[in-house]
């Protein structure tokens, strides 16, 4: 895992939460400034997987369990793809709170998945 990722990873999750926040205020369905943040979330999650592949063999090793890492991955790379199907199915405003929530949920998972790794709270 690389830090500066996960942290963008983290703040691209945090401008999405509050515009899908916003687009909610509204009271409008979702547009592309609730969508295309959760799908940038998305496209980063996806590259942070291949990041987790690459890294140990590149000599820097999780120093936390790496089933509780793999386990967090799957979940945060389910939710953008699994919220933003449903988003485009569910065209209430609704969904963008669901969306905003997911943002989230997903940069709380990425944080714990960067203290897991790293094995401290502030990844150094």
């Amino acid at each position: 895992m690389i830090h500066w990722y996960a942290v963008i990873a983290m703040i691209v999750s945090f401008v999405g939460a509050v515009l899908s926040f916003g687009v909610f205020a509204t009271k409008r369905g979702p547009n592309d400034f609730s969508i295309l943040p959760v799908v940038a979330t998305a496209v980063l999650l996806v590259v942070q997987v291949i990041i987790m592949i690459v890294a140990p063999l590149t000599g820097n090793p999780a120093e936390g369990d790496m089933l509780e890492i793999w386990m967090y991955m799957i979940v945060a790379v389910a939710l953008p793809i699994g919220t933003g199907i449903w988003a485009l199915v569910d065209k209430t405003k609704w969904a963008n709170l669901v969306l905003a929530v997911m943002q989230l949920a997903v940069l709380v998972m990425t944080w714990r998945m960067l203290v897991l790794w790293f094995g401290t709270p502030s990844g150094f």
